[in-house]
């Protein structure tokens, strides 16, 4: 006797959903939408009037390192009312050093010195470390780890490394 109840119930439920559309198949009508991004634009500390300034900087990936190799490519380049005090400097890359979690450390954002290293015959001038240390420092606020303090080692060919004075900060040096 329920089942006779429950079928015109059913059954009309059935109607309601179908709404009068009959079904089709899949088709395609051509590619899925989509968007091309261009690579991060991040900014690098160029100098104007003497004073540093920055300046926007396209760079392949959104690291310290792709700002750092931007910064002195600047170099190569025309920069208009704009100069670096980096030319006939070469980037060579830099190394992280991340301090150590001691064991009853309460967790707190890491820090660390970022050490970068560069090339070159030519003194390196108080604004061209500066230049270096800013473009570093801007950046870290976005990642994990802030870098307290920049420290720049040049490569010599055929000699030992030599630390350009000791590790700095961007507002030490502006």
């Amino acid at each position: 006797m329920r089942a006779h109840r429950a079928l015109p119930a059913v059954l009309a439920l059935l109607a309601a959903a179908a709404c009068g559309i009959s079904p089709t198949d899949v088709q395609t009508k051509g590619a899925a939408p989509t968007i091309k991004l261009p690579p991060p634009s991040k900014t690098i500390f160029l100098i104007r009037n003497k004073e540093l300034t920055l300046e926007p900087a396209d760079v392949e990936t959104d690291t310290v390192g792709s700002l750092l190799g931007a910064l002195f490519a600047a170099s190569d380049r025309p920069l208009g009312d704009r100069t670096t005090e980096l030319r006939g400097l070469e980037y060579v890359g830099m190394k992280d050093s991340l301090d150590p979690v001691q064991r009853d450390e309460k967790q707190l954002p890491r820090t660390s010195t970022l050490t970068v290293y560069f090339k070159g015959d030519r003194p390196l001038s108080r604004l061209g470390k500066a230049q270096i240390v800013c473009t570093a420092q801007q950046d870290a606020a976005q990642q994990d780890a802030a870098f307290e303090q920049v420290k720049i080692v040049r490569e010599n060919d055929g000699h030992p490394s030599k630390a350009e004075g000791r590790p700095y900060t961007c507002g030490e040096l502006k």
